[in-house]
C-alpha cells in the first residue's frame, strides 16, 4: 500500500475590503445578481460573476424548480452561458457569494460538487486555471488560484 497526501492552498481575506479593486467590483456584481436569484424553496441565494479574457463579465444566479433536479446553480448558469456566448474565450476569474433568507451566512461558501466538476471541465478545456473567490453574505473571502485546490482529483476527458 502507498499513501498519497493531497494538499490545497487557499488564501483567506478577512473582508471584501482587503481584495484587489477589480475583485471587489466582480464580487459586488455577484452580490447584485445573487439578489435576483429564484430560490423560493431553499431560500438560499447564490450569485456568480465570471471575468472573461475579453473583458466581458458573465453573471448567473441559482434557479430553483419544484422538481428539484431541474434547477441549476449560479456557477453552472454563468459558466454555461459563457461557454454558449463566448466559445473559446477563457474564464479568468470567478466571484461567488451566497446568502440565506433564514439566517445570516458568514461562512465562505464554495461551489457544490456538480459545479466543481463543471468548472473543472472549463479549466481543462481552456488549459488555464480559473481564480475562484467565494464568500457568504458578509465576512471572510476565500481565494483558490485554481479549481484543483477545491477538487484535486478531477474526472476529465482523459478517462474516457
Amino acid at each position: 500500500m502507498k499513501e498519497i497526501k493531497i494538499t490545497s492552498v487557499l488564501q483567506v481575506y478577512d473582508s471584501l475590503d482587503e481584495l484587489p479593486q477589480d475583485i471587489q467590483e466582480l464580487m459586488h456584481q455577484s452580490m447584485e445578481i445573487r439578489d435576483k436569484a429564484y430560490a423560493p424553496y431553499s431560500e438560499f441565494w447564490v450569485g456568480a460573476a465570471l471575468l472573461m479574457e475579453n473583458g466581458e463579465v458573465v453573471l448567473g444566479n441559482n434557479q430553483e424548480n419544484a422538481c428539484y433536479p431541474s434547477g441549476l446553480c449560479a456557477e453552472r448558469t454563468a459558466i454555461y452561458y459563457a461557454g454558449a456566448n463566448f466559445p473559446g474565450i477563457p474564464i479568468l476569474k470567478m466571484a461567488l457569494c451566497a446568502k440565506s433568507l433564514k439566517y445570516q451566512l458568514v461562512t465562505p461558501t464554495p461551489p457544490c460538487g456538480a459545479c466543481r466538476q463543471a468548472i473543472a471541465e472549463y479549466e481543462v478545456k481552456q488549459e488555464a486555471p480559473i481564480e475562484i473567490y467565494f464568500m457568504g453574505e458578509t465576512g471572510k473571502v476565500v481565494k483558490s488560484s485554481s479549481l484543483s485546490n477545491l477538487l484535486p482529483l478531477i474526472f476529465d476527458n482523459s478517462y474516457l
